[in-house]
């Protein structure tokens, strides 16, 4: 690993400012070997696995090289799942903060129609699953004409959901003057095809140190019959104490039940699988990287999209039937550095599927003995207080870089010739407050939203309660998200 800084790269000082927040200090190993190649706008296919900080390895040179002045689309990402969408737009919205950057994330379950609308404002970027940008170019709400950039996350998960088609019908409708950079935790026959296709002469980046899965996890493995897993369950969770625990489960009849088992023991936990509504599942990611409960039964639909830097244990309640599973599940701990715990329950029926994960892993996931009654006895007091107290949520990135952020709501739109320019021009002459202070502006028919930066929210609500906006009184009010 080189000892360099984000400092080092041609990077502007609105980004800068955001990293640092952010708390972004030394590039990764993917960020340093990207991020020269990605501002030289050069084509890439970068191999490195899940939680090396790849989103921010295309994020930062996205957010830097976007022009701000642009109002159609300049970047699209295709993500396989709606949870990695909203996760990535995120992750951009943070990155360019500071310069103002709009991402906007569309999928399949949310209407079409609240897509629409937001497309019609100013968008720098555009995340989304490939169905549902596929529906808005054929029904031509999305706007390609000054589309740069095209990024494919998770490539190799897209073959895997059968999206490929799909991935090339939007590549065909994209300007050929772009540069395409493909991201892949594994690089198939599929993907390889993939690249040659569309992308011109591109530079090949692997990032292999780490093998298959982070050096930063422990791996261990605890044989189990079928009916005893729920109070080997009960047992590990007691001894192991974790600040935060993933529990895997294959099936959503599985993740109901330990969910209902842990509940009814007053665990605070919440589940999560492709049977709850959409609104629901992005409630229960979001009180979870949040710190509201400690525990989380998922499917494999978690696996990707939760980027939680102190997920402390994985537990594999049911082995994965697929190998690559075993890598996107335990990749959730031992991220950004950390030390991570990941415990795989097996049961005599599932060792094919285990020597399948281990033949792919590279290593024989050693055995452990199940907790005895008096270990279980001896920590349970400990883990008890743990349970009543409330998870401190070390680093959430979104938190710290809003916390000196006031939306402000004004009730007053497009239908009132009111434009982004009058905005600016009114709140920058406010004493105190000068156009840096001013973050992104979504005007809407009839009502508008201003992100006030710095700190300097309650003075710019305070002002203009009794200001107008080219000579229109509006009602203004701190945005209730």
């Amino acid at each position: 690993m080189t000892n360099r800084s984000f400092a080092d790269y041609q990077v502007s000082d609105e980004i800068q400012r955001a990293l640092a927040v952010l708390k972004y200090e030394t590039p990764t190993e993917v960020q340093s070997k990207v991020l020269p190649l990605a501002l030289e706008n050069k084509d890439l296919v970068v191999k490195s696995q899940t939680g090396s900080g790849k989103t921010a390895a295309f994020g930062i040179p996205v957010c830097e090289l976007v022009q701000w002045e642009e109002k159609k689309p300049q970047a699209i990402i295709l993500t396989p799942t709606r949870e990695l969408a909203v996760q990535v737009r995120e992750d951009i919205t943070n990155i360019g903060r500071f310069k103002r950057i709009k991402a906007v994330a569309v999928y399949g379950k949310e209407p079409f129609s609240k897509q629409k609308e937001e497309l019609k404002q100013k968008t720098h970027v555009v995340v989304g699953t490939p169905g549902r940008l596929m529906d808005h170019i054929e029904r031509e709400t999305l706007a390609l004409d000054q589309v740069k950039y095209l990024i494919i996350d998770e490539t190799d998960e897209m073959l895997n959901r059968g999206f490929i088609e799909e991935v090339e019908a939007i590549i065909k409708k994209l300007p050929s003057d772009r540069v395409t950079m493909v991201f892949s935790a594994t690089l198939p026959n599929d993907v390889e095809n993939l690249c040659h296709k569309y992308m011109k002469d591109p530079t090949h980046i692997e990032i292999e140190s780490t093998g298959k899965t982070a050096d930063t996890i422990e791996h261990l493995l605890i044989q189990v019959k079928e009916e005893e897993k729920i109070s080997l369950l009960k047992n590990v969770t007691v001894t192991e104490n974790p600040d935060s625990c993933l529990i895997f489960c294959r099936t959503k009849e599985n993740v109901d039940t330990v969910y209902r088992e842990l509940e009814a023991a007053e665990y605070p936990c919440e589940r999560l699988h492709g049977g709850l509504e959409q609104e629901d599942r992005f409630a229960v990611m979001e009180g979870f990287k949040m710190g509201n409960f400690r525990y989380l039964v998922a499917t494999d639909v978690a696996a990707r999209g939760i980027d939680i830097d102190n997920v402390t244990l994985v537990i594999n309640y049911d082995v994965p039937m697929e190998r690559e599973s075993y890598v996107h599940r335990t990749g959730r701990t031992g991220r950004a550095g950390n030390k991570g715990k990941a415990i795989t329950f097996s049961t005599p029926f599932e060792g094919k599927f285990l020597k399948a994960i281990e033949n792919y892993i590279g290593f024989e996931i050693p055995m452990t003995e199940a907790p005895t009654n008096r270990e279980v006895a001896r920590k349970k007091a400990a883990f008890e207080e743990k349970l009543g107290g409330r998870r401190v949520v070390k680093n959430n990135k979104t938190a710290r870089i809003n916390q000196d952020i006031m939306k402000l709501h004004f009730s007053g739109g497009k239908k009132k010739k009111i434009r982004a320019v009058d905005f600016v021009g009114t709140i920058a002459k406010i004493p105190g407050v000068t156009a840096d202070d001013i973050g992104i502006i979504t005007i809407q028919d009839h009502m508008s939203y201003v992100d006030i930066l710095n700190g300097k929210g309650s003075l710019v609500l305070q002002a203009m309660e009794n200001a107008t906006i080219k000579g229109k009184k509006l009602k203004v009010s701190k945005a209730i998200k």
